[in-house]
């Protein structure tokens, strides 16, 4: 297996022959082709969500608890060999798809969390999504100030910047969609890097730098408040990328964190135009599960207004996963489980 990798900063004295790829395969998408395809989008028939209700219906009439749920509890006979298909689409396919159809309008709000975490014990393991070790999140706005460097921004009406989440699989369940906005954009890591490699090959060598991550005062008491990482790991012929623009934006509020150059500046900034030129675009309906693979995929959300009722507002459920087939050191594609807006 070769490994690339840079020391810092010498990124640009290099050609596009000394760097790793372009990379190939399905994960190499581009919005314009999938907006052509309806290939990512399963909608669940009705066999399939009798299945699942029947599942929660019984797990639940048994006293299954989040707590306590695990995948024996969630039996699922005809569509499990469904979930494990979609365990390879996110590993080694595309990185991506949307499931349409999941039963939210049958079930009570306990039911439809002990659904959506059953699916996940049948995809992955799931991992804790912060320090107050949450497995199961609550994406909506909460009020909190989007500025303020302790507040995630999935507790805001923010609009999210592309990045990835600290798990090998990030899945939201659309309980209610926003007023207008909250449209969900995605887009593949290699498409971008492969973009950037052609047009600039003296930035794209800055994938494979170490750069300062902000921990958002989500680290243990006593331990510095940032990490150093790259945004790319070339293992072959695969890619594994890990970006998070604010919070390396955020990281230089800490004194020894090294200070970012011009020349970082302007690498950051066309990876960002490139995720906006390449990316995806859809829109969550009630009952819409989006399943993403963090290794390969960037994702971000526009800013949104809410509906002025309660019970309206925007509201999705979140899990974060390790799939089974990299689950037996629990460290997933990444290595790392950083918290992340």
């Amino acid at each position: 297996m070769v490994i690339w990798t840079a020391g810092r900063d010498r990124g640009y004295e290099r050609t596009v022959s000394d760097l790793p790829g372009p990379f190939h395969g399905p994960q190499a998408w581009t919005g314009a082709t999938m907006r052509a395809s309806t290939d990512w989008t399963h909608v669940l028939d009705a066999a399939a969500v009798a299945e699942l209700v029947a599942a929660v219906r019984t797990a639940r009439a048994a006293g299954v608890t989040l707590d306590t749920m695990s995948r024996a509890d969630f039996e699922l006979p005809t569509f499990a060999p469904t979930i494990a298909a979609w365990a390879d689409e996110l590993a080694s396919g595309r990185g991506f798809l949307l499931v349409r159809g999941l039963p939210v309008d049958l079930l009570d709000a306990v039911h439809v969390e002990l659904l959506f975490f059953g699916l996940g014990l049948h995809l992955g393991v799931p991992v804790s999504q912060n320090t107050d070790g949450d497995l199961l999140g609550h994406v909506r706005d909460t009020g909190a100030d989007p500025a303020d460097p302790g507040v995630r921004l999935y507790k805001t009406r923010a609009a999210q910047p592309f990045h990835t989440d600290g798990s090998d699989v990030v899945g939201l369940l659309c309980l209610q969609p926003a007023a207008h906005g909250g449209a969900s954009s995605i887009v593949s890591s290699w498409a971008v890097y492969n973009a950037m490699r052609e047009r600039r090959p003296d930035l794209a060598a800055l994938w494979f730098e170490p750069f300062a991550f902000d921990l958002y005062e989500q680290h243990a008491p006593g331990s510095k408040g940032w990490f150093e990482t790259s945004i790319g790991n070339a293992f072959g012929d695969r890619l594994f990328t890990f970006y998070l623009r604010f919070y390396i934006d955020q990281a230089q509020r800490h004194a020894a964190v090294p200070r970012l150059t011009d020349h970082r500046v302007e690498f950051l900034d066309l990876l960002d135009a490139l995720c906006h030129e390449l990316r995806l675009d859809m829109d969550f309906a009630p009952g819409d599960v989006q399943w993403l693979a963090n290794a390969s995929i960037f994702h971000g959300r526009t800013a949104y207004d809410d509906h002025p009722e309660p019970e309206r507002r925007r509201h999705l459920l979140r899990l974060w996963l390790t799939l089974h087939r990299n689950a037996p050191d629990g460290a997933g594609f990444l290595g790392i489980e950083p918290a992340a807006r």
